[in-house]
């Protein structure tokens, strides 16, 4: 069943590099009482998420937070080590938060993974939402491998 406006988000761990290493976060955790734009893509470095997708909410971070939002979060079904060289390779700083859904359970959690068996295995679909204190405000699932309402401007025409 896949995750819609009102739910909770479910329980699942996510990992961050930080410092000292990868640190694993509980999304109850992550969630808790904050405001979070959300995006995710089917993996690092693709062409449409380099290029569009993680550099759109790079540049609208100043505006998400304006509209009180608290955190951008970027997950995809990557390692933690890609994940952050991604980061680092796009320059995002502190504007988005790179999260690793490693093995996709985090995806399959929402009912958002698909299988590209010719891209890699099982993935994400591109979406976005925003969570508020843990419950799904917003939600803007892409059909096929469109990339059309997920954007951060589409997301910010929704807060």
């Amino acid at each position: 069943m896949t995750i819609a406006i009102g739910d909770r988000i479910p329980d699942a761990t996510l990992t961050k590099m930080s410092e000292t290493g990868p640190d694993n976060i509980a999304t109850s955790d992550y969630f808790a009482g904050r405001k979070v734009a959300v995006f995710a893509v089917p993996g690092a470095f693709t062409p449409t998420c380099s290029a569009q997708h993680l550099p759109g909410f790079v540049a609208q971070a100043d505006a998400f937070s304006a509209k009180g939002v608290d955190a951008i979060a970027c997950i995809s079904v990557n390692d933690v080590f890609v994940m952050d060289a991604w980061g680092k390779q796009q320059n995002v700083g502190s504007k988005v938060e790179m999260l690793a859904d490693g093995d996709g359970s985090f995806a399959n959690a929402l009912g958002l993974q698909m299988d590209t068996k010719a891209f890699g295995g099982p993935r994400s679909r591109r979406f976005s939402m925003l969570v508020d204190d843990g419950v799904v405000r917003q939600l803007n699932v892409e059909e096929g491998g469109g990339f059309e309402v997920s954007s951060a401007e589409a997301l910010l025409s929704q807060i």
